[in-house]
């Protein structure tokens, strides 16, 4: 599970100082791990660490373009992957049709869902589960955004109410699995128009 920083910021350090040894002093033994934190937030003016955290201003996700993918030269490197194995994964439709069960299966599998959802642009959830569930087949595109999300090629919001893809250049090796999966889907993009 990720975690999200909360910078913390205190804008006199002996205030501060003379507030975590005055209320120290007060604790019978070394404070724990949420004593320690409840104690940062009262010096800074808070309740507690919760009524801090509520108040916190978590920074934007920033988001980088990518650096443009060039897949013939991406395909003429050597694929450490196993593409013809990977694309038993994908239907004739270059939809993922199965999960898989291999652990080193998972993460190569995602990147063509990924790069179906456009770049910058934020998407509610039922937007980005329609991008997912047009590269899918499996049924579960829950199970699909949450992979996307663990492997940050998708952010989302601590409310998960807005979704956006993750910049990043694609690695050498998928860009093989890539353009097969993409060369499977273009005859039924092409006969649908």
């Amino acid at each position: 599970m990720s975690r999200t920083a909360f910078p913390f910021q205190s804008n006199d350090i002996s205030l501060l100082a003379r507030s975590l040894v005055k209320q120290w002093q007060a604790e019978s033994s070394a404070p724990t791990h949420l004593q320690m934190l409840n104690m940062l937030a009262r010096a800074a003016g808070f309740d507690n660490f919760q009524h801090w955290r509520a108040e916190a201003v978590v920074p934007p996700v920033v988001v980088q373009a990518p650096a443009p993918v060039d897949l013939t030269q991406a395909a003429a490197t050597t694929a450490i992957l196993d593409t013809p194995r990977l694309l038993r994964y994908f239907d004739e439709q270059g939809r993922l049709s199965r999960w898989p069960g291999k652990f080193s299966h998972q993460l190569p599998c995602l990147w063509p869902i990924w790069a179906r959802i456009p770049a910058r642009q934020t998407f509610s959830e039922r937007e980005v589960n329609e991008w997912i569930k047009a590269g899918e087949s499996l049924g579960d595109h829950v199970l699909l955004r949450r992979e996307l999300v663990n492997y940050k090629l998708l952010a989302r919001t601590q409310d998960g109410r807005e979704y956006r893809r993750v910049e990043q250049p694609l690695p050498a090796e998928v860009a093989v699995l890539l353009r097969e999966v993409l060369r499977r889907s273009a005859p039924a993009a092409s006969a649908g128009s």
